[in-house]
């Protein structure tokens, strides 16, 4: 089975280091950082990114990753994850995390896909901004000529380290309802729009939205832990939902692989391929989940 990870997180040291700065716990960056680590037992990567992307093309050669998509998951962290797409020579792609409110993103976008990244990370709940709003339209108008990828991050939305450095949460989940994305997606035939984890809570809309737009597809990446928000659910009909609407062709895997020791997470992986296989999905649906649709939307 090829196996193409589509939602996994690099968090370089800039990642960790971008998000301590502006804690308002006491302390300097490093004691900040340090205080994490003890409670959490999670590795800093090092600073060096060639040590840390090499640490991660380790991860996949060991558990026999074809390709995986890495993320810039803070602006603080672009530098160093283009360094490590170059150093990956074609065994990873890159998203960049960007605020479509923010003054000069359609720029940075146009930057980034000059660049090693091939699509970015939006979160409308994180950043308040309306999906199908002038300064989304921006970003997309960006990404349209070289068919750039747009994650749009929705519904429940828990940033574990911004937690635990007491930055402020402020996330307003009216922001987050996939049906937002519709009228994006029509505008934007070019543009492939990924929802994650079957949007978090918002498993109904998802599951409209793939009806309607068949530039939308959707990925079952982390642990899926907002089903515990929807009762009677369990995942094994949420994957079977999601390949009916969708279709097997618009369904791609994840993980949410980010942090260390734990490392690129092949318990993920065991569990969605028992899971399909107790659902009785044949083998070449469950290659084009595993890999061949993520080959597809990436060109690879």
């Amino acid at each position: 089975m090829r196996v193409i990870d589509f939602h996994a997180h690099l968090f370089t040291r800039s990642f960790f280091e971008g998000l301590a700065g502006p804690s308002p716990q006491p302390g300097t960056v490093e004691e900040r950082l340090a205080a994490v680590v003890e409670r959490t037992g999670i590795e800093l990567p090092e600073a060096d990114a060639a040590q840390h992307g090499s640490r991660w093309l380790a991860e996949l050669e060991r558990h026999e990753v074809e390709h995986l998509v890495g993320f810039a998951s803070h602006p603080a962290e672009v530098p160093d994850v283009s360094a490590i797409l170059a150093q990956a020579a074609g065994r990873m792609s890159g998203m960049a995390m960007v605020d479509p409110s923010a003054a000069g993103a359609a720029g940075r976008v146009a930057q980034l896909l000059t660049g090693a990244f091939r699509g970015v990370l939006t979160f409308p709940a994180m950043h308040h901004f309306e999906v199908g709003g002038d300064a989304m339209r921006a970003v997309l108008e960006a990404l349209r000529p070289l068919r750039g990828i747009c994650y749009v991050h929705c519904g429940i939305l828990v940033v574990k380290l911004r937690d635990l450095l007491g930055l402020p949460r402020g996330y307003d989940l009216r922001f987050a309802n996939p049906l937002a994305i519709i009228p994006a997606a029509d505008a934007f035939p070019e543009v492939t729009f990924v929802i994650p984890h079957f949007g978090a809570g918002f498993l109904r809309e998802t599951l409209m939205v793939g009806a309607q737009c068949p530039n939308v597809v959707v990925d079952t990446s982390s642990s899926n832990g907002w089903i515990k928000t929807q009762p009677g659910l369990e995942l094994p009909e949420v994957f079977a939902r999601a390949l009916d609407v969708f279709g097997p062709e618009r369904v791609l895997f994840g993980t949410d692989s980010g942090v260390f020791p734990a490392g690129w997470r092949a318990d993920r992986r065991d569990a969605q391929r028992a899971l399909l296989e107790d659902l009785g999905v044949g083998a070449a649906d469950q290659q084009a989940v595993f890999a061949a649709n993520a080959a597809r939307v990436l060109g690879l």
